[in-house]
């Protein structure tokens, strides 16, 4: 696939943020994404896209899959990240996803780095981790990399664990290839490996060798604007499982609606609008057992 143009990533980072805050407000997924593509511009590609999951998410309820066959628009890290989100034993929230396709999207818009995209999308596998080696495959597939950004992912799925994270940024830096040339006095020397970070990364990946990798990535995000990987905040323990619990019963009640309509020969999206207030509060009836005459009592 292509690189998307600057306006296909400004449409994206957009389409992100508006639909991660609609999902916290309590609307309904499909219901976005009927209603988004109206407000994006109409000569991207975008609103197509978001046409596309909409019809497939009404047959699977999810949305990596399509965006999985969407992979001449998507790229594979996009769809690894949403795929995380929609695993149900997963921790890894859809808003946290979609709050980080955001930021990437945003940066991309910008004056986009390869190093700096590289390092987001890592510290984004790291913090939230989300698993090195599919993570990692997804970012090769990218066609922001070339070969030997390709190649040097490729050598950390290997490495990764038994070498310093900082080490391997260092060595592939010009700081590492300056030093080499002053070394052995010779200002022809040619590395072994391309040149991927420059001057500045591997001065700061030199003075986190040994260090915890966030702190490395604080750095690179303080002294060279790189963006920031939001990150979990750790809600109340028991405000928290309520929340999870409340979600769950609203996901297999909306499967069973699925399924019975289907069954039935049809089925109406309507029944499946979730209503702000059906999902604020304590649930009615908390706390209460049935009697044997049908009385809920304390």
């Amino acid at each position: 696939m292509p690189v998307l143009d600057r306006e296909e990533s400004i449409e994206q980072a957009y389409f992100f943020r508006a639909f991660r805050e609609r999902i916290l407000e309590g609307m309904p997924t499909q219901e976005i994404l009927a209603r988004i593509g109206e407000e994006l511009l109409s000569t991207t590609r975008l609103p197509m896209a978001i046409s596309f999951i909409n019809t497939e998410m009404k047959l699977t309820g999810l949305m990596a899959p399509a965006m999985a066959r969407l992979g001449h628009y998507f790229t594979p890290f996009q769809t690894f990240v949403v795929a995380r989100s929609e695993e149900e034993k997963g921790r890894f929230t859809i808003d946290l996803a979609l709050l980080i396709l955001e930021r990437e999207a945003r940066y991309r818009a910008e004056q986009v780095t390869v190093p700096g995209l590289f390092v987001y999308q890592f510290e984004t596998l790291a913090r939230n981790r989300l698993g090195y080696n599919q993570g990692l495959t997804a970012m090769a597939g990218d066609p922001f990399y070339d070969e030997d950004w390709q190649e040097f992912i490729g050598t950390l799925q290997a490495r990764l664990g038994d070498v310093d994270f900082a080490d391997l940024l260092f060595v592939r830096s010009a700081y590492f290839l300056s030093e080499q040339r002053r070394r052995l006095r010779d200002p022809d020397h040619r590395p072994k490996f391309p040149v991927l970070f420059g001057e500045k990364e591997g001065k700061i990946a030199r003075a986190h060798r040994g260090r915890d990798p966030m702190y490395l990535f604080s750095a690179l995000q303080r002294q060279l604007g790189y963006p920031e990987v939001p990150r979990t905040k750790r809600p109340d323990e028991v405000e928290a499982r309520i929340i999870a619990l409340e979600i769950r019963v609203k996901e297999l009640e909306n499967r069973l609606k699925i399924t019975e309509g289907e069954r039935h020969g049809h089925f109406d999206l309507a029944e499946l609008v979730v209503k702000p207030e059906d999902t604020a509060g304590v649930p009615s009836g908390w706390g209460l057992k049935a009697t044997d005459s049908g009385e809920s009592v304390p």
